[in-house]
């Protein structure tokens, strides 16, 4: 008799610990992030090698996750949202660890700016870093709370994101052509405004995931709210 109540006590407590990694994941992953936009605004080198450093630990978080959601999935073998909840947090884990990648890809972007004279055009990404860092904190705050009122609203702020990521891209660019001798060091900007605009994009994924969860509805690539997995 006391057998289900006691496998569904060891489910809830491995879920919680699952869950429990992907926030703390979150947490550095968003850390990262913030902390190259300082790197860079900052022209801080030390705190681009911290960012690089640092990544190492969401790397190895994204790896257990991986391994316990398998675990968990294997045996416990959950159904409907409780299968949703596991499958979810490890896909929520591969858009972290890739928004950690973009954070060392500005990092050491930034690092190779250090070593030239600033550019005034660094300025037209604080906008952007902005946007996309609002973006990755709520779709987090989605995920945690599976609000999906909240998570629907990723994907019009992301296109925002993409109409300045290339209001900025088109005036770099012109900068560049006006001043070939500095070309490499624009060159840099433009890959970090990607960069940016990457994590935009892994936030959106990170509130689809909170969708799919709660709901069971896949709204990946749907201009509606798409529909129940299987309908």
């Amino acid at each position: 008799m006391n057998e289900p109540r006691h496998i569904l006590s060891n489910f809830d407590k491995a879920l919680e610990q699952l869950r429990g990694n992907l926030f703390r994941m979150a947490g550095l992953a968003t850390q990262n992030f913030t902390d190259a936009a300082r790197a860079l605004a900052q022209r801080d080198e030390d705190l681009c090698n911290r960012v690089i450093a640092d990544d190492e630990e969401v790397d190895r978080l994204e790896k257990q996750i991986d391994s316990e959601g398998v675990a968990i999935l294997t045996r416990f073998m959950p159904l409907a949202h409780d299968f949703r909840r596991v499958f979810s947090t490890i896909k929520a884990a591969t858009d972290l660890e890739r928004v950690s990648d973009q954070a060392v890809g500005i990092a050491r972007r930034a690092r190779k700016l250090l070593k030239e004279q600033p550019l005034p055009e660094t300025h037209l990404l604080e906008t952007l870093f902005s946007l996309a860092l609002g973006l990755l904190n709520d779709s987090v705050r989605a995920l945690s709370s599976e609000d999906i009122t909240l998570a629907g609203q990723l994907k019009d702020r992301d296109r925002e994101l993409d109409r300045l990521h290339h209001e900025a891209i088109e005036k770099i660019t012109r900068r560049m052509e006006d001043d070939p001798t500095r070309a490499q060091h624009y060159l840099n900007l433009v890959f970090i405004a990607r960069f940016i605009e990457r994590v935009g994009d892994h936030a959106v994924n990170l509130g689809e995931d909170s969708v799919y969860s709660s709901t069971a509805r896949d709204i990946r690539h749907a201009a509606g709210q798409g529909k129940p997995v299987g309908a």
